[in-house]
C-alpha cells in the first residue's frame, strides 16, 4: 500500500452528537504522527465539490463539547452515480489524499464501501449515528447522548400523563433499529416499547393493552420506533382512539431533538478511542474496515459486514421491559 501523508476527513448522513469529537482525535492523532489531515465540508457532495481545507490542531480546539459536526454534513445524489464518484477521486488525486476516514452510518459507509473497491482507495469508517444500527460495534457515536435525550423528555412528558391520567405515544427515532426505542423505555419506566425487531404475528397494541396498560396504573407511556415497519405513533394513537375510546391519548414526536445538544462523557470518551484507533488501523495497513468497539475493547469490522449484517436487540431487554412495566 502507498505510504500515507494525508488523510481526508468527512461527515456524513445524519448528524450525531460525539462527532466534532471524533474529528478532534482522528485531527490530532493524524498530526501526532506527522501526517496532514484534508477536512472534507458538507460530506461527499463537498468532496465532489472540492470544499476541502487542512485541518490543524487549533482547528478542533473547544470542539469536544460541540454538538453537531464542524465539517457540516449533506446526503449526495451525485456521489451515488458513478460519475460523481469519479468526480470525488479527481479531488482525492488533486489534494494528494491518501486515505479517507468517513464518519457516519449505514448510508455513508456503504459509500465508503463502494468507493474504496471502484478507486482501490484505502477507507476507515467511524460509526457515527444515534441509530446504534451498524452491526460490529456495540455502541455508535451519538447514541447514548440521544438516548439521555429521550429519557430526559419522557420523564417530562410523564408529568403530564400523570396529572391527566392519560397513554402517551412517544415515537423515537431509529429507522429500522429499536436500540432507542427499548433502551430508553426501560430507562424511563415506560409500559411499553413497540419496535420494529418484533417480527412475531401479535397485534402489539392489542397485547400491551391486553397486559397491563391501565390494568394497575392511571397513565401509561408507550416509546414507538419512527419505522414504516412499525407505523410510528400516530397510527397506534388512532388505533386506540377508534378501538378503545375510553381512553386519553396523545401523541409526542421527539424528532430531531434527539440528534441534537451537547455529547455525554460516554460519547465524548467513545469518540475519542474510535479516531485514535483510525488512525492506527492506517498504520497498520488496515483498510477497508469500521473501527467499533465490543466488549470495551477496539475492533476492526469489515465495512462490507458493518452495512450489511443485521445488529440484533438483545431479547433480554424486551424480557426486562415486559416484568418491569406490570
Amino acid at each position: 500500500m502507498k505510504e500515507i501523508k494525508t488523510i481526508g476527513l468527512l461527515t456524513s448522513g445524519g448528524d450525531a452528537p460525539g462527532m466534532n469529537a471524533c474529528i478532534r482525535a482522528v485531527t490530532r492523532a493524524a498530526i501526532y504522527n506527522k501526517w496532514h489531515v484534508m477536512g472534507i465540508y458538507r460530506g461527499y457532495e463537498g468532496l465532489i465539490n472540492g470544499e476541502i481545507k487542512e485541518l490543524t490542531t487549533e482547528s478542533v480546539s473547544n470542539t469536544i463539547s460541540r454538538g453537531g459536526t464542524i465539517l457540516k454534513t449533506a446526503r449526495s445524489q451525485e456521489f451515488m452515480t458513478p460519475e460523481g464518484r469519479k468526480k470525488a477521486y479527481e479531488q482525492i488525486k488533486a489534494h494528494n489524499i491518501d486515505a479517507l476516514i468517513v464518519i457516519g452510518g449505514n448510508g455513508s459507509l456503504a459509500g465508503a464501501d463502494i468507493f474504496a473497491r471502484e478507486y482501490d482507495m484505502p477507507c476507515i469508517g467511524l460509526p457515527g449515528t444515534i441509530d446504534n444500527d451498524l452491526y460490529g460495534t456495540d455502541s455508535t457515536i451519538g447514541y447514548d447522548t440521544a438516548l439521555n435525550t429521550i429519557v430526559e423528555a419522557v420523564d417530562k412528558i410523564k408529568d403530564s400523563a400523570t396529572s391527566h391520567d392519560r397513554i402517551f405515544f412517544v415515537e423515537v427515532m431509529g429507522r429500522d433499529a429499536g436500540f432507542l426505542a427499548q433502551n430508553s423505555a426501560i430507562a424511563a419506566g415506560a409500559e411499553a416499547a413497540i419496535i420494529p425487531e418484533d417480527k412475531t404475528n401479535i397485534d402489539q397494541l392489542k397485547h400491551y393493552i391486553g397486559h397491563g396498560i391501565r390494568k394497575s396504573k392511571n397513565s401509561s407511556i408507550v416509546i414507538v420506533s419512527e419505522s414504516p415497519k412499525t407505523g410510528g405513533a400516530m397510527h397506534y394513537a388512532e388505533r386506540v382512539r377508534k378501538e378503545y375510546p375510553q381512553f386519553d391519548v396523545r401523541v409526542t414526536i421527539l424528532g430531531y431533538l434527539q440528534r441534537g445538544g451537547t455529547p455525554s462523557a460516554f460519547d465524548r470518551i467513545l469518540a475519542s478511542r474510535l479516531g485514535v484507533a483510525a488512525i492506527e488501523s492506517l498504520k497498520e495497513g488496515q483498510r477497508n474496515v469500521m473501527i467499533g468497539i465490543k466488549n470495551d475493547t477496539i475492533v476492526y469490522v469489515p465495512i462490507a459486514q458493518a452495512i450489511k449484517n443485521d445488529k440484533p436487540i438483545d431479547k433480554e431487554l424486551i424480557d426486562v421491559l415486559g416484568i418491569l412495566s406490570i
